[in-house]
This record gives C-alpha cells, sequence and structure tokens, in this order.
C-alpha cells in the first residue's frame, strides 16, 4: 500500500505546471507591489499633505514589515507548514492593499503598507520553501527556479509601466487595487494547485526569546540603514540605532545556543551553503541598487531626461533580467550552483564597471547596452542565490533558510547604496561608486568557490 507521504510526493510532481504557475504568480505579485507605489509617491504625497521627511515612509513601512519578520515568518513557514503561510500571506497581503486602497488619513496609509510587508514576510519563503519540496532536484527543480525568477523580473518590470497607467488613469488607490485580485487568487487557489503540508502544524517549535531578539534586531537594522541616509552614521537614530539593532543580534548568540529548537539552527551556519549565500546576496543588491540609482540620477540630472522617460528608459533591463532567467539560468544551473553563483556575480560585478565607462559619454544610448548587461546578469544570478541557500538544509528548514537570505538582501541594497553613495560624495562621483562597487562584487564572487565541488543542489 501507497503511504501518505509517497502519495504526496507524487502529487507534488504530477501538479508541477499548475503549482509552479500559482507560484510565480505570488512572486511576480510581490515583486509588482515592492516597485508599482514609487510612481504614485508625488500623488500619495498631495493627496495626504505628506512633506519630503514624510513621504518615503509610504515605502520604508513595507520595507520594515518585510525585512524585520522576515526571519519569524521563514520559521512559520517550517513549524506551520508552507502551504498554510502562502495563504496566509496571501490573505493578508491582499486585504491590507485593499486597506490601504480605502485609506482617508496618512497614517491607515502607513500602517497598511507595514501590513503589506508582513504578508510578503510570510508569502515570500513559503514560495521558495515549496519549490525547495514540490519540485526533484535536477532539471524539474531548476526550471522552477528560472520560472520563479522570470516572474518576479516581470513583476519588478511591470510595477513602473503598471503605476504609471493605473495611477493617471484611476487616482493614487488603483496601485494599491492592483495587488488585491492577485493576493487573493493565489489564496482561493492555493489549497487546489499545491501540494497539501506534508506535516502537522507544529507551534511549540518557536523560540520565544530567540524570536524576540531576532525580530527586534532585524527591525532596528533595517529602520537604523533607513536613516542613515538622512540623519548620518554618527546620529543616535542612524548610527546608533543600527548599534542596537547588532546588539541584539548578539545576544542571539548565547540565547539560541542554550534553545532548545533555535530560531536559526546553528547547523545552518555550519553548513556552507548559505552563509555563502547571504554574504553574495549582500553585496550584490547593494550593487544592484547602486546602479539603479546611478542611473535615474545619471539620465535625469545629467541628460536631461523626464522621470517618464527614465523609467521607459529603464524597460531594458526588466526583459533582459526575464530572458536570463527563463534561458541562461537553467543552463548554468545545470553546471552546477557553485558555478552559476561564481559567474553570475561577476558578471554583475564587471556590469558595475562598464557602468562607470558608459556614464563617461553623456548618452543614454551609451549606456543601453550596460543596461541590458545588468538585467541579464543580475536577472540570472538572483535565484541562484536562494537555489545556494536553501541547497544544504533540510525540509523543515527551507523556510528559514530562504528568509535569512531574503533579509541579507533587504539590508543589503539599502546599507550598500548608502555605503556607495557616500563614496561618490566624497571620491569623485558616480563613477568611482560604480567601480568601486564592481571591484567588490569581483572579489566576493570567489566565495561562491567556498560551496562543495561537485555540487546538486
Amino acid at each position: 500500500m501507497t503511504s501518505p507521504e509517497s502519495r504526496t510526493v507524487a502529487e507534488a510532481r504530477t501538479a508541477g505546471p499548475a503549482a509552479l504557475a500559482l507560484l510565480a504568480t505570488a512572486h511576480f505579485t510581490l515583486s509588482l507591489d515592492f516597485n508599482v507605489v514609487y510612481i504614485a509617491l508625488p500623488e500619495i504625497g498631495r493627496a495626504f499633505d505628506l512633506d519630503d521627511a514624510a513621504l518615503p515612509w509610504v515605502v520604508n513601512a513595507f520595507a520594515l514589515g518585510y525585512g524585520g519578520l522576515l526571519l519569524l515568518g521563514g520559521r512559520a513557514v517550517d513549524r506551520l507548514g508552507a502551504r498554510r503561510m502562502l495563504v496566509l500571506g496571501a490573505l493578508l497581503l491582499g486585504l491590507s492593499s485593499v486597506a490601504g486602497a480605502l485609506a482617508d488619513h496618512a497614517g491607515v496609509l502607513i500602517a497598511a503598507r507595514a501590513a503589506q510587508g508582513v504578508g510578503a514576510a510570510a508569502l515570500f519563503p513559503a514560495t521558495l520553501a515549496l519549490i525547495g519540496t514540490a519540485f526533484p532536484a535536477g532539471p524539474a527543480r531548476n526550471r522552477a527556479m528560472a520560472v520563479w525568477g522570470s516572474a518576479g523580473a516581470g513583476g519588478a518590470l511591470a510595477g513602473g509601466a503598471v503605476g504609471g497607467v493605473l495611477a493617471s488613469a484611476f487616482g493614487w488607490s488603483a496601485v494599491f487595487w492592483a495587488i488585491v485580485v492577485p493576493s487573493l487568487a493565489v489564496a482561493l487557489a492555493a489549497s487546489r494547485l499545491l501540494p497539501a503540508d506534508r506535516h502537522r502544524p507544529d507551534p511549540r517549535g518557536f523560540d520565544l526569546p530567540g524570536t524576540a531578539l531576532v525580530t527586534v534586531g532585524a527591525l532596528l537594522l533595517v529602520f537604523g540603514v533607513f536613516r542613515l541616509q538622512t540623519s548620518g552614521w554618527l546620529s543616535l537614530d542612524g548610527g546608533g540605532v543600527l548599534l542596537l539593532g547588532l546588539a541584539a543580534l548578539a545576544a542571539l548568540v548565547p540565547v539560541e545556543r542554550r534553545s532548545a529548537d533555535p530560531l536559526l539552527p546553528a547547523t545552518l551556519l555550519r553548513d556552507r551553503h548559505l552563509p555563502v549565500a547571504m554574504v553574495l546576496i549582500l553585496v550584490l543588491m547593494g550593487v544592484v541598487a547602486t546602479l539603479h540609482y546611478v542611473y535615474t540620477t545619471h539620465v535625469q540630472t545629467v541628460l536631461g531626461l523626464d522621470p517618464l522617460a527614465a523609467g521607459l528608459g529603464f524597460l531594458p533591463q526588466g526583459a533582459a533580467a526575464m530572458l536570463g532567467s527563463a534561458l541562461l539560468l537553467p543552463r548554468l544551473l545545470a553546471r552546477g550552483v557553485r558555478t552559476a553563483l561564481f559567474v553570475g556575480t561577476v558578471g554583475v560585478g564587471l556590469t558595475s564597471a562598464a557602468f562607470a565607462v558608459a556614464l563617461a559619454f553623456d548618452s543614454y544610448w551609451a549606456m543601453l547596452p550596460v543596461v541590458i548587461l545588468l538585467g541579464l546578469t543580475a536577472g540570472t544570478v538572483y535565484p541562484v542565490v536562494f537555489t545556494a541557500a536553501g541547497g544544504g538544509v533540510g525540509e523543515r528548514e527551507q523556510g528559514v533558510a530562504s528568509a535569512a537570505a531574503s533579509t541579507a538582501q533587504q539590508i543589503g541594497g539599502a546599507l550598500g547604496l548608502t555605503v556607495l553613495a557616500a563614496v561618490a560624495g566624497v571620491w569623485g562621483g558616480l563613477g568611482t561608486a560604480a567601480l568601486v562597487g564592481g571591484a567588490a562584487t569581483v572579489v566576493v564572487a570567489f566565495a561562491a568557490l567556498l560551496l562543495p565541488r561537485p555540487d546538486r543542489s
């Protein structure tokens, strides 16, 4: 007689295309939500009379909820079940989007954005955990990661265009309504299209002291990094908060050693996959965020393009990212995660150096090839990092591993931009920042060679 577990595995594999379509939709929606609100910020500022200091919190509130609670969301995925948390995260994302669309006060809008971030903190690690368990290692999982990566790039690509069309035609609230339908569709279809969770919910698996420390530490780190950009390294609300966050995470070490069921098991950090993935994505996203800043700043302040033209000029980057994920990623993964990580990370580093060269020509057409190259390299290596993060862990730790890597992504993007913007201000402009970021990325790429060889994760 076939056991329930073996039937579940068989169902997961035969239901692959439908399950993958749903997981791709979830990732597309998350990426869309990251980007769709930016184009509506000026109108939101006018509607709620928000000044330049308050308006960024429409973006930052999402990042705090997301980056601060990712590890908790990842552990919940492992203990309560990936499909359950995917449904919960999608419902929260959809309902908080309704609250944002109907908001009549700035505080309600910002709270809704924070709730969106909390929903995303559950939804993101759930999608990756399901890919790691619903698709067998090898070509099937490689194809699933390629589709997942392409969907994320597509959401990022659509964000600016969709946001611009909706905000201009229907007002700022439309960018929130755009998230409602796909989020609720994912929640409603999950029980039919995704394999059932293979274990019962185990709420006893939560390490409450560790959960409190890591949540507070991550929230303080994300908040401190954001404040660095305006308050500086020596300020209490910038550098001071950052130090408090690091202290909370440092206190986590002895607490976790005494815990019978730690939030972030030490075995995850002793295996090389997750630490290597976290280091790589920390640097990668800092450089990618900086290159986006370099592009938008240069084409608007130097080349004189208006925001709409600048946004349209960046569309080829998103298209190239989708192509990189769909076409290059499976071929690179077939050679092993180790090789794919190294090649992709070096590619991003060389692209950053190419940005510095292109800036000297003061022409959009000179920048276009490196904009496309950035999409190709970053779009290819991004899913590989998460493949590596989950490569050395068991099924019951996929959620927390992907959440740890994504937390490093959030902190790296904000911190890298802050550091490299400071480099630009002190040592000769945006070209210098691009060169420094590129050199750092190429150096860090060699960390990928620390992964086991051959790598079949």
